[in-house]
């Protein structure tokens, strides 16, 4: 088995997602789509910019703890950093006092477009799921603030991923893959998110209970709540805009993007597939930085490319005859061959419920986009049968909505 930690933490694509303080990795930006954007509808702040308002070098504002954006946002505490800009944990005032984390994007052009392209997915989403019944990410509001624009979400706590890590990479039980799953799939079946990966799904909760594991001599944390939220839609797009060629994170990547066949909602099924079987084991499914040799992990995994991409796709330095070009005896085949095994032989349990997953994940990794499973029909598959977890995706709709409603009333009956 490859040294997991080791190869996540030495080259692994970072985004610039929104997430909480501890996960400050460094991260390879890919180029952003652009898409329409008006001016005239920005709610810019069209004040002489004050000289109490300053930026540092690298185009952050800086701001202290106290410091109050537009009379609304008073800044607590730093939450995350990335080369985008921060992310402040803020008291919204207009909230009746709740905390909120406020993403302030650098006074820096690239970002402030990415800014507006993710504000422009978030509107829609919010248009489209005005209850927030597909558990993405809350945007509140946004504006523009001396050239930063600022967009205040919903406080989430730790990245599935983040908890991973600091949990010594033990993976999450049966239980809670499924549960995790169902909202997954719920949140992203109506638009393409392109950026999926265990690092842009967070917990609304990250609080755990500690065990001792006598056989492993270590603590073990297991997570209180399963509830996530999808954030980042800063490379979101629907299907009448303009695709990029590239898209995803190298690990969950799908072939036909790889491959460069062009590419649309399948491949979020695809990228799910990846996660699921990271939360099921642990460690990622495709470790590797090269498109060679990621096609012969699939391969190895999954079977062979099928004769029909290869024939399409104008990568054919890739394939030779029709064939992957691939040297089994380099220290790179070695390294496949050691590492990777096909799909099922990765599975812990016999158990009716661990087959259920694979034939699920199996479903999602399909190589041709067209056999890929439907995420409308993924929420019917017989891993979700079990009712408890759609009753518990209801549970968490419940109380969210009971949250909205008593904030709002604490605001109403505060003084103005």
């Amino acid at each position: 088995m490859y040294d997991y930690r080791r190869g996540r933490e030495r080259g692994r694509e970072r985004d610039e997602s929104y997430r909480r303080k501890g996960s400050r990795r460094k991260h390879k930006r890919r180029r952003r789509r652009t898409r329409s954007y008006s001016p005239s509808s920005s709610r810019s702040d069209s004040r002489t910019r004050a000289l109490s308002v300053r930026d540092d070098e690298e185009g952050h504002l800086i701001c202290r703890s106290g410091d109050v954006l537009q009379e609304r946002y008073e800044i607590v505490s730093t939450l995350g950093e990335g080369t985008f800009g921060r992310v402040m944990q803020c008291i919204d005032h207009r909230r009746g006092g709740a905390h909120v984390a406020l993403k302030i994007i650098k006074n820096v052009e690239k970002y402030k477009e990415a800014a507006r392209l993710e504000i422009n997915v978030l509107e829609k989403i919010n248009e489209k799921d005005p209850d927030n019944k597909f558990l993405c990410v809350q945007m509140y509001d946004w504006f523009d603030y001396h050239g930063h624009m600022c967009i205040s979400f919903e406080l989430l706590a730790l990245s599935t991923f983040d908890f991973l890590k600091e949990n010594n990479y033990l993976p999450y039980s049966i239980g809670q893959v499924r549960h995790m799953a169902y909202q997954i799939c719920l949140a992203v079946n109506k638009l393409t998110h392109t950026d999926l990966k265990p690092e842009n799904i967070l917990f609304v909760n990250s609080d755990f209970t500690m065990s001792f594991n006598v056989e492993k001599k270590r603590e073990e944390r297991t997570v209180k709540s399963t509830a996530v939220r999808v954030v980042d839609f800063g490379s979101a797009t629907f299907d009448h805009e303009h695709h990029s060629t590239i898209v995803s994170t190298r690990h969950y990547r799908a072939p036909e993007v790889i491959l460069e066949l062009g590419w649309s909602h399948p491949c979020d099924v695809w990228s799910i597939g990846c996660i699921l079987f990271e939360y099921y084991l642990g460690f990622t499914l495709f470790q590797t930085h090269d498109n060679r040799e990621h096609l012969a992990m699939m391969e190895r995994i999954l079977g062979p490319v099928p004769s029909r991409m290869i024939r399409k796709t104008r990568k054919q330095k890739y394939f030779y005859r029709g064939r992957l070009d691939w040297d089994e005896s380099s220290s790179a085949g070695k390294y496949v061959r050691e590492n990777c095994k096909p799909l099922r032989r990765y599975l812990l349990s016999e158990a009716e419920e661990h087959h259920q997953l694979f034939d699920l994940i199996e479903s999602m990794l399909e190589y041709e986009p067209s056999k890929r499973l439907v995420l409308a029909d993924s929420l019917k598959h017989p891993f979700f049968e079990n009712g408890a977890i759609k009753k518990k995706c209801l549970s968490i709709l419940k109380e969210r909505g009971k949250r909205e409603i008593e904030l709002y009333m604490q605001h109403k009956s505060s003084p103005t």
